[in-house]
C-alpha cells in the first residue's frame, strides 16, 4: 500500500514514541533489592514487640559452654520476682515452642502443654528456663542422640552434666531477681536430662524430677524393650536428626503404618527406603542389635549406681508408660540403696500415660478415676516437694518416700519403699507370672 503524506505526518510521532520507549525503561530500572524510596515497604525493618499488660518478662540469651559452644535458653520472669527461685528444663524439642504455647500476656496460657508443669510454675512464682541442648534449634554445636558422659563413648570434654553445670553457673550469675538456687525437671528425654545433671552436679542444684526418663534405651525405654525393637520409633529418631530444627518430617505411605512395616518385612529395609541411614543414630541402632558395650555403658541406672548420692530427687513413673516404661524403676533401684536415710530419694507411680502427670489425671482411655489424679500429684506432692528444697523459708514437704495409686482401690498410698507389701520386718517377695 502507498504512504500518503498524511499518514507519514502521522505515523512519525508514533514512530518517535516507540523508539524512545527502550531509553525510558532504561533509565526506569528497578533499584538495587525491589526497593523504592518513594514508595516504601510498610513492615518496619526491626520491629519492637510492646509488652504492655504482660504478667511476666521474657529473655532469650545464648550461654556459653566450657568450649565455647553456646546454647539458647528462653528465661520467663514473672513480674516483681525477687528471691525467685528457677525451674530449668533442657530439651531438644525447641526451647521456643515450648516457652510460647499461645499468643498471650499471662504466663500460665504462654505455658500450657508438653513438659511444663504450668500450675506449680505460675501459682508458685517460678522463673522458667527453657534450653536447647546443644545442636537442636537455636543452640550451637554439634547433636548426638542421649549424648554419653565424656569418656570412651563420646571422646569430647563436654557432655550433659556439664553443659548442665555450665548453665546453671550462668544462671545463677545472670539472674539478679533469682534466689540462686535451680531444680530441673522434664519428662522423657527431657527426664533423662535431669538424671545427666546428678553427675558432679552444680552445687546450685538443689533438686531434680526426672519424669518417664529415658534410661536404657535396650532394655525398656524407647528404642528397644527387651530387645524387640519398636518400629514406631523410627519416625521419631528421623525427625529428631535429620534436620537441626526438625522441620523434616517422616510421611505417612499408608492409613495404618503397620501396614508400611508389614511391607517392608524388615525394620532394616523400611529404614533404606525412607533413606534413614543418613542420621547418625540409626547407624548406630544397626551396628548394635543386642545388649553389647555400647547400651550398657551409657544406661542411666548403671551410670547413677556408680555416683554419689548428692541432690534430693523425685523420679516419676507412669503405670501405662508405653514408651519408657522401664527407666523410672531403674533408677530408683540405682538410688535406693544409697538413701540411707530415706529421705533423698522419692518414687511416685501414677494410674497415667507416658507424660499424663502434668495433664489432665481424671481418666485413661475408659477408666475414669474419683478425681483428677494428675492435679493431685502436682499440687500435694511435687508442688511441696519443690518449694522445701527451693524457696527460703518453705516448710517441709511430708512427701512420703514412695507415693503410689493403687488402681483397683482408686486410691494414693504413702509408703516407705517399693516393693511394698507382706509381713511387716520382712521385705516381699515375688510371684512369678507365665504368661
Amino acid at each position: 500500500m502507498a504512504v500518503t503524506t498524511r499518514n507519514r505526518i502521522l505515523a512519525s510521532p508514533v514512530l518517535l514514541a516507540l523508539a524512545l520507549v527502550p531509553l525510558a525503561a532504561a533509565q526506569q530500572k528497578d533499584p538495587p533489592g525491589g526497593t523504592y524510596p518513594d514508595y516504601p515497604s510498610e513492615i518496619p525493618a526491626r520491629v519492637v514487640e510492646s509488652t504492655f499488660g504482660f504478667d511476666h518478662e521474657r529473655r532469650e540469651v545464648m550461654i556459653p559452654m566450657r568450649d565455647g559452644v553456646r546454647l539458647h535458653t528462653v528465661i520467663l520472669v514473672p513480674k516483681g520476682a525477687a528471691g525467685a527461685p528457677m525451674l530449668l528444663t533442657r530439651t531438644p524439642y525447641d526451647a521456643d515452642r515450648l516457652s510460647r504455647r499461645s499468643h498471650s500476656a499471662h504466663l500460665g496460657p504462654t505455658l500450657q502443654g508438653y513438659d511444663n508443669a504450668t500450675d506449680v510454675i505460675v501459682e508458685g512464682g517460678y522463673i522458667r528456663v527453657v534450653q536447647d541442648v546443644r545442636g537442636k534449634h537455636g543452640s550451637e554445636g554439634d547433636y548426638v542422640m542421649n549424648r554419653p558422659l565424656s569418656g570412651p563413648q563420646n571422646p569430647t570434654p563436654v557432655d550433659h552434666s556439664t553443659d548442665t553445670w555450665d548453665a546453671i553457673e550462668w544462671l545463677v550469675r545472670n539472674v539478679p531477681e533469682s534466689n540462686g538456687r535451680v531444680g530441673i525437671l522434664g519428662i522423657s528425654y527431657d527426664g533423662f536430662l535431669p538424671l545427666m545433671a546428678l553427675v558432679k552436679p552444680h552445687p546450685a542444684l538443689k533438686v531434680a524430677v526426672p519424669m518417664n526418663p529415658m534410661v536404657d534405651g535396650w532394655r525398656g525405654d524407647d528404642w528397644f524393650h527387651n530387645g524387640a525393637f519398636r518400629q514406631t520409633m523410627m519416625p521419631y529418631i528421623w525427625d529428631q536428626e535429620a534436620t537441626r530444627d526438625g522441620e523434616s518430617k517422616w510421611y505417612s505411605t499408608h492409613f495404618d503404618e503397620y501396614e508400611a512395616y508389614l511391607a517392608a518385612g524388615s525394620a532394616g529395609e523400611l529404614g533404606r527406603r525412607r533413606g534413614l541411614e543418613q542420621v547418625g543414630f540409626w547407624r548406630k541402632i544397626l551396628a548394635h542389635p543386642s545388649y553389647d558395650a555400647f547400651w550398657r555403658d551409657q544406661a542411666v541406672d548403671r551410670v547413677l549406681a556408680a555416683e554419689p548420692l548428692g541432690v534430693p530427687v523425685m523420679i516419676v513413673h507412669s503405670l501405662w508408660d508405653q514408651e519408657d516404661i522401664y527407666g523410672a524403676i531403674a533408677v530408683y533401684e540405682a538410688l535406693e540403696p544409697k538413701d540411707v536415710g530415706n529421705d533423698r530419694v522419692f518414687l511416685v507411680m501414677g494410674p497415667w500415660s507416658h507424660g499424663q502427670a502434668i495433664r489432665d489425671g481424671s481418666s485413661l482411655g475408659a477408666i475414669a478415676f474419683d478425681s483428677d489424679t494428675a492435679l493431685t500429684f502436682r499440687r500435694e506432692v511435687l508442688r511441696p516437694f519443690l518449694d522445701q528444697y527451693l524457696k527460703d523459708g518453705a516448710p517441709a514437704a511430708g512427701v512420703a518416700p514412695v507415693t503410689a495409686f493403687e488402681t483397683g482401690a482408686n486410691a494414693w498410698r504413702r509408703l516407705s519403699a517399693w516393693p511394698a507389701g507382706g509381713v511387716e520386718g520382712r521385705a516381699p517377695r515375688a510371684t512369678p507370672l507365665y504368661l
